[in-house]
């Protein structure tokens, strides 16, 4: 390609380039300030569609683009509410304190951040969601965390990465089944492959999240926590069946909606029954979230969920869909070709397939627009570097779950990392102890040698 048509194509896209940068640039000013998000993403959103009218585009066109990317966020939208729903009702019922109160006991204090990874790993294996992970489980460490004082960050870091493992490499994973269709994939051959690659990054973080429990210590020593629980709810076995009915059902391969749901109906009856709430009680909890009446010490700790408090989340996934919807449906990312048509290594192929990745999420604001983009941009390129199209899809879906799905979390306005930092009640703190999430994209940059290239599809 020449230089003089790359310099043109450069002079055309200026205006692309400049939009980009400035939305870049008030995404990240209000990360760093913790505005609300909607606000960057709505005048982003604004300056998109200006320069993509004045290329042409009509704003009716612009709008339909707009409405059937937002149309995509309502399955992201019902699981959303759902986990508000369960976190309130698990609280009323008495759940995540008897997780809380038995956990303490359990989980070593010394190394609770490498436990909060292992065990959110774990169970996000089991359900096959990331957000449903943060919102049970993560919910009930970080009310442990929160109750022995100091930095929560390492702890929400440490929740956040762990519940992508399963996100990842689960056969229950929407992403997993996402990638697998987009290229055409078997989805446990891609399994495979992605167990592989990940055994380097893996390790590091193991060692990563036992140094950072060593530096970040975590106090579950705290009397008050242990004799306040008690006073407050009956801790019997019956209040863990709402967590073991959605652990049953997701090795049962039961969609995790209907899981939760269920979740939500024996939370609710023991609620009831067992902790004594009014269905009134309860109800308002499920809608502005749980709060305990009396002034006690577990009053700062054991609040939140409810489908209102979600409602500025909700607001925010549906501008970045909207959003992405634009950005797909005008294809502007055409001009991307100049520059990858020069790759001539296995190297350069993965930190092309990085910098697209991490493109698509920060603009994208979806992990699910961010696979599309980012295999539909790939596609060819893998094609023409591997020669052989069941090895090139291969090895894009490898790619694809080893940045597009994994840096989703790491961008503080996209729906990945957005969500699971609201059920948190986090600021952008947490992404710096993301460790398992930040290395696998760097592996997969320098990865020099295929991955199960041998490997046939199943």
């Amino acid at each position: 390609m020449s230089p003089k048509f790359s310099d043109t194509a450069l002079f055309k896209n200026l205006d692309l380039i400049g939009v980009l940068l400035i939305s870049f640039a008030l995404l990240v000013t209000s990360a760093l300030i913790g505005s609300f998000m909607a606000y960057p993403l709505l005048a982003a959103l604004i300056l998109f569609i200006l320069m993509l009218m004045r290329r042409g585009f009509s704003l009716k066109s612009l709008l339909r683009m707009g409405f059937i990317g937002a149309r995509q966020s309502l399955p992201v939208v019902k699981v959303l509410l759902l986990i508000g729903m369960v976190t309130a009702v698990w609280m009323a019922a008495g759940t995540v304190p008897a997780l809380v109160y038995y956990g303490t006991g359990l989980i070593s204090p010394r190394f609770f951040i490498l436990w909060a990874f292992l065990l959110t790993g774990a169970v996000s294996v089991l359900m096959g969601t990331s957000f449903g992970t943060v919102g049970t489980l993560g919910v009930a460490l970080m009310v442990m965390a929160r109750s022995g004082g100091g930095d929560v960050d390492p702890v929400a870091g440490a929740i956040i990465a762990g519940a992508f493992v399963g996100d990842r490499c689960s056969p229950m994973s929407s992403s997993a089944h996402l990638v697998a269709s987009v290229t055409h994939t078997s989805l446990y051959n891609n399994l495979r492959n992605m167990i592989r690659s990940s055994l380097w990054p893996l390790f590091l973080s193991l060692g990563f999240y036992a140094a950072l429990a060593i530096f970040y210590p975590v106090q579950l020593t705290d009397n008050t926590l242990t004799t306040a629980l008690p006073e407050a709810f009956d801790l019997s076995v019956t209040t863990f069946l709402p967590a073991a009915a959605i652990v049953l059902l997701a090795l049962l391969r039961v969609d995790v909606k209907l899981s939760m749901l269920a979740s939500i109906g024996l939370a609710v009856a023991i609620a009831h029954h067992l902790q004594h709430y009014s269905f009134i009680e309860i109800v308002q909890f499920t809608l502005f979230g749980y709060h305990l009446n009396d002034a006690t010490p577990l009053s700062t700790i054991l609040l939140g969920g409810g489908l209102l408090p979600m409602a500025k989340a909700t607001l925010i996934v549906l501008l970045s869909t909207a959003f992405a919807g634009i950005f797909a449906g005008s294809r502007v990312l055409g001009c991307l070709d100049i520059w990858l048509n020069r790759i001539q290594t296995r190297r350069q192929l993965g930190g092309a397939t990085v910098a697209i990745a991490t493109l698509t999420n920060l603009f994208g604001c979806t992990q699910t627009i961010a696979i599309l983009l980012t295999g539909q941009i790939m596609q060819p390129h893998y094609q023409a570097y591997w020669q052989s199209e069941p090895i090139s899809d291969q090895q894009l879906a490898l790619a694809l779950e080893d940045t597009a799905v994994v840096i989703a979390p790491i961008i503080p306005w996209n729906i990945a990392g957005l969500i699971p930092a609201t059920v948190l009640a986090v600021g952008p703190g947490f992404i710096p102890y993301m460790a398992y999430l930040l290395l696998l994209p760097l592996f997969a940059a320098l990865r020099h040698s295929p991955v199960g290239k041998q490997k046939p599809v199943l």
